[in-house]
């Protein structure tokens, strides 16, 4: 049996709503890696990092809240996202869709690490030898596990600006700037992955990532979609 797809009532709303969604996911995660995991741990130091944690559990503890909110969001965005680009070509916006849903499960499961490291920290999992030793392999796992997220997000980034630029509807820059950025995830993760050493030198690369998605989620939450052509490109279709 197949069911009919029926365009939106309104696809400017579900355009406003994916940008508020984006910007979330783009403020949770850069306070949640930078402003608390950067500044508790030192891989070059467990025991420095070990009393950070400890000292500061409440904050960490937000970290894997907002980390849990980002993922939560990056769902939604992925089913908002495929129904927005699914004119400029139906299978890539449901690959597309796909590997943004991979890699927010991913992220997921790997904040169980995270917990992992408190938990062993704090004594709420307790543990045969020093916690302050074996809690930074539970914070690399969880660090690897966020990177391999990222090479499906890298897809994901390539694919959705493919479409951005195929649209009509948005501006074939932002899709540009969404390919560029998909290269730097992979990039960055391949490096991480295979040659860790040179990975310092590249991250000034990431700022095309965020001049990418901010500016994607900020057109998203203040343009929207140019709904004439959006409709034009859905073709005929029952209006829901």
């Amino acid at each position: 049996m197949t069911i009919p797809y029926t365009i939106p009532r309104d696809p400017a709303a579900m355009a406003r709503l994916a940008g508020v969604l984006y910007l979330a996911i783009i403020v949770l995660g850069i306070w949640s890696e930078v402003f608390v995991r950067a500044t508790l741990i030192d891989p070059a130091d467990p025991v420095a990092t070990a009393g950070n944690i400890l000292a500061g559990q409440c904050l960490f503890k937000g970290s894997l809240a907002a980390d849990t909110i980002m993922a939560l969001c990056d769902v939604a965005l992925a089913v908002l996202l495929y129904v927005l680009l699914k004119p400029a070509g139906a299978v890539i916006a449901l690959a597309a869709m796909v590997f943004r849903l991979v890699q927010a499960g991913l992220i997921a499961v790997s904040l169980l690490n995270q917990y992992a490291a408190l938990a062993i920290l704090n004594g709420t999992w307790p543990v045969a030898g020093d916690p302050a030793q074996l809690a930074p392999l539970y914070l690399n796992a969880h660090s690897h596990g966020y990177d391999l997220g990222l090479v499906f997000f890298a897809v994901n980034s390539m694919l959705t600006g493919l479409l951005v630029i195929r649209s009509g509807y948005f501006p074939k820059a932002l899709g540009y700037l969404l390919v560029a950025a998909g290269a730097v995830y992979f990039t960055g993760s391949t490096l991480r992955f295979m040659a860790p050493h040179l990975l310092s030198s590249f991250e000034p690369a990431y700022v095309v990532c965020l001049i990418a998605e901010l500016g994607f989620a900020l057109w998203l939450l203040v343009r929207g979609v140019n709904i004439d052509r959006w409709r034009d490109a859905n073709g005929p279709a029952n209006s829901q």
